[in-house]
């Protein structure tokens, strides 16, 4: 039975966020990832179009996610759900870090505007 210990979790950084990953095929999961995400306050993650359906949920705090151009301001307790082909950008305008779990299938990939690809090792 794989058990991933917090202690064990992976973390990385990116656009100023922290993903702190538990579930992947590295630690035993054969179809999902699931990471939680540290988006500090004032922090703007840049648009990003999915290829992968993504459950969002934030534990903690408030942010502003944009979703295909129509944004809504979240609180703790709400959940995002983003098609595969969806462009997301979340904004934390808050004096407080906002704290979210997040749930994909294995192989996602995010490309920004610019055409960048890329493929986050929390979720592969």
């Amino acid at each position: 039975m794989p058990v991933v210990r917090s202690s064990e979790a992976v973390t990385h950084e990116i656009h100023g966020a922290r993903f702190v990953s538990y579930a992947t095929p590295l630690t035993g999961s054969k179809e999902l990832c699931a990471w939680r995400g540290e988006i500090p306050a004032g922090t703007r993650a840049p648009a990003h179009t999915v290829n992968r359906e993504e459950i969002f949920h934030l534990l903690i705090g408030e942010l502003l996610i944009t979703l295909d151009g129509r944004t809504e301001r979240i609180s703790a307790g709400d959940t995002v759900i983003v098609n595969p082909g969806a462009t997301l950008a979340v904004e934390n305008p808050t004096d407080h870090t906002a704290v979210s779990w997040v749930t994909t299938s294995v192989g996602l990939t995010a490309e920004l505007a610019d055409g960048t690809v890329l493929t986050p090792p929390w979720a592969n």
